[in-house]
C-alpha cells in the first residue's frame, strides 16, 4: 500500500470518527462532546436555525432535552478529501421519543459538510442538515414494563458508555 492511500485511509477514519463523535453528543446530550466537532468559526445550517457551533450546541441541547431518549444512526459516509480540506455527504437516522407528549419522531437525512484539518486533525467547519423524510407516531413502549431488569441507557455522562470498564 502506498503512503498516498494509507493517509487517505487514516482522513476518512477520522472524518467517520467525527461524524459518530457528533451523534454521541447529541444522544447523551454532552454540550462540550457536540461542540469539540467543529471549527471555532464554523457555520451551521438546520432549517429555520443558522448559526455558530455554540449557537447550534445551545439549540440542540434545548430541543433534544424536549425528548425521553433519542438514538442517531449514521448510514453511508460520502467523503472528497483535497489536501487539508474536504466535503462529505453523511446519511442518517434519529430516533427521537417525545419526554412529556405520546409520540416517537423520526426523522432521516444528510448532512452536508466542509472540513478542514486544523493543527492535524479534522474539523466541520461548515454543516447543513438536508432532511429527507420524517414520521411521527403514538409511542408504543412497554417493552420496559415487562422488562425491569434491562441495562438503561441515560442521556448525560452518567451512561455506561463513560464506564466501558464497568460493563
Amino acid at each position: 500500500m502506498s503512503d498516498q492511500a494509507l493517509e487517505q485511509l487514516i482522513d476518512e477514519r477520522d472524518l467517520r470518527d467525527l461524524a459518530a463523535t457528533y451523534m454521541r453528543g447529541l444522544d447523551r446530550l454532552d454540550p462540550s462532546l457536540l461542540r469539540s466537532v467543529f471549527t471555532p468559526d464554523a457555520t451551521t445550517h438546520y432549517g429555520a436555525f443558522t448559526g455558530s457551533p455554540d449557537q447550534m450546541v445551545a439549540m440542540a441541547m434545548t430541543a433534544l432535552g424536549a425528548y425521553r431518549t433519542t438514538q442517531h444512526f449514521l448510514g453511508q459516509i460520502n467523503l472528497t478529501i483535497d489536501a487539508d480540506s474536504a466535503t462529505g455527504e453523511v446519511y442518517f437516522q434519529a430516533f427521537h421519543q417525545h419526554a412529556t407528549e405520546n409520540f416517537d419522531r423520526f426523522i432521516c437525512g444528510r448532512y452536508i459538510d466542509r472540513y478542514a484539518r486544523r493543527d492535524g486533525h479534522w474539523l466541520i467547519t461548515h454543516r447543513t442538515e438536508v432532511v429527507d423524510w420524517t414520521r411521527t407516531e403514538p409511542i408504543a413502549d412497554d417493552y420496559f414494563t415487562g422488562r425491569p431488569q434491562t441495562v438503561r441507557g441515560t442521556r448525560d455522562t452518567t451512561d455506561l458508555s463513560y464506564r466501558p470498564q464497568e460493563a
